[in-house]
């Protein structure tokens, strides 16, 4: 197939997409006018989370709005809302990867269970999402997230919490993921993580990568360039917490 066969059937997919965010509007937007405020962008986020069925795309995006009028009220999270969370130091925002995604550093080991409040928690998975999401650059929707379990062991182990970030990330923030690369993995954390694969959806399935130690460096070399890449792992850029 030549190329612009491939052009051709790419702009006749962008179409047919383009035709169902417009009905999907015209769905949305009968139900609940807030939806008028909505871009494009973010309800076609919505379609490609239920692969383009317009009806299970619009039933997600109205969950969603009103979902946030309850999890949001003045429209953010403010940092004395996630306090205790943000002491913790367990995520940080620094740099972007050679697509332009924006990157995050997430600490595993630094979540402790018995200092976790489950509605403080939410409200901080929400805090980051939004952070995060307020960062991209122009054209681009997905962020890449380091996830780096060093140290991490049964004092870590917070099911409830992971499945909490989870059902937000998944239902109220889709395809805001690019890619997650979990490091420095100790083996103990797979038993959590049997636990908790069953409940990760297949889009997000997708964006998971598990590193080896032993090619920790080069695996990120090939995603993030090493002007963009943190010191901590031999790159060049300091980290920043999310905070700031």
């Amino acid at each position: 197939m030549g190329s612009l066969d491939i052009e051709s059937i790419a702009t006749e997919d962008q179409s047919e997409e383009s035709k169902k965010v417009a009905q999907m509007r015209a769905l949305v937007e009968a139900q609940d006018p807030s939806a008028k405020e909505a871009d494009d962008k973010a309800l076609r986020r919505f379609l490609r989370a239920r692969d383009h069925d317009i009806d299970k795309a619009s039933a997600m995006f109205l969950k969603y709005l009103k979902w946030r009028r309850s999890a949001i009220p003045n429209g953010y999270i403010s940092d004395e809302e996630v306090k205790n969370e943000l002491s913790q130091d367990k995520l940080y925002m620094q740099g972007f990867d050679k697509t332009g995604r924006p990157l995050l550093v997430l600490y595993g080991g630094r979540h402790y269970y018995s200092k976790q409040e489950m509605n403080e928690f939410k409200r901080y998975v929400i805090y980051c999402l939004e952070k995060i999401c307020a960062r991209m650059p122009e054209g681009h929707e997905k962020f890449i997230c380091i996830s780096d379990l060093k140290g991490w062991g049964y004092s870590n182990c917070d099911i409830r919490a992971y499945l909490a970030g989870l059902d937000i990330l998944q239902n109220y923030y889709p395809e805001r993921l690019g890619k997650v690369v979990l490091i420095n993995v100790p083996s103990i954390f797979m038993k959590a993580w049997k636990i908790v694969y069953p409940f990760i959806d297949k889009h997000t399935r997708e964006k998971i990568v598990f590193v080896d130690d032993k090619d920790l460096k080069t695996v990120l070399l090939n995603d993030i360039d090493e002007s963009q890449l943190p010191d901590v792992y031999g790159g060049k850029l300091q980290l920043v917490s999310i905070a700031d």
